[in-house]
């Protein structure tokens, strides 16, 4: 009897319909909640960069929260979101995406230079203008680097959610292991990787753009 091989082309030719149905699932339950954590996260940042003594207990609360196993969060939601949903997935890494996003924000925003924010203020700048217009440019490679971190994680853990029913191309591999048949395993591998080298490679494009001056001095 031949050996089974490791990609069975024919299974990937026959099945590609449904692969795009679940890759299509894994982005958006994946990006969606970096999306939302990204929103929730730039107030509650800005607010601990403003009032430092908010900044120590919040971080607290989501460094708890992201140590808490990604099973056990799907698990205990099930009973309120309901047994394969994308709200059962997706709200861990909201939470999770936030962990990463909150400190992002806080340590681009210290990192503005003192003389920097006087100047603004000498100018005439108020304090919202002064925000919009020098300290977020300023802070922005901190806080895409984090949200580099926090997309690449969340595109990870979606595969976990294969086991609570709704995992995106995580159910590739959880059929692969079930049946010992390898090609929907390396299908499932290679897609997400390669979905989260395509994110991070958009992040720092994203990056280049909000931040021609960077481009502008290493040319000089």
């Amino acid at each position: 009897m031949a050996e089974e091989p490791l990609v069975r082309w024919d299974w990937i030719g026959r099945n590609w319909p449904n692969i795009q149905g679940l890759l299509m699932d894994h982005v958006v339950m994946a990006l969606v909640p970096v999306v939302i954590g990204l929103l929730i996260a730039l107030p509650l940042g800005l607010a601990g960069a403003r009032w430092r003594w908010l900044y120590q207990p919040t971080v607290g609360v989501m460094n708890v929260i992201y140590s808490l196993p990604s099973l056990a969060v799907f698990i205990v939601l099930i009973p309120i979101t309901g047994l394969a949903t994308r709200e059962t997935v997706m709200v861990p890494l909201t939470f999770y995406a936030m962990a990463v996003l909150i400190p992002a924000v806080v340590d681009g925003l210290t990192s503005v230079p003192d003389h920097v924010r006087q100047s603004a203020v000498a100018m005439g700048f108020t304090p919202l203008r002064r925000l919009l217009r020098v300290e977020l440019p300023i802070a922005v490679p901190v806080v895409l680097a984090g949200l580099r971190v926090a997309a690449v994680s969340s595109i990870s853990l979606v595969s976990v959610g294969a086991l609570v029913g709704r995992g995106g191309l995580g159910y590739l591999f959880i059929d692969g292991w079930q049946r010992q048949f390898y090609t929907p395993i390396v299908v499932g591998i290679v897609l997400t990787v390669a979905l989260a080298a395509v994110a991070d490679l958009l992040l720092v494009l994203a990056q280049r753009l909000l931040t021609p001056w960077s481009r502008a001095r290493r040319t000089a």
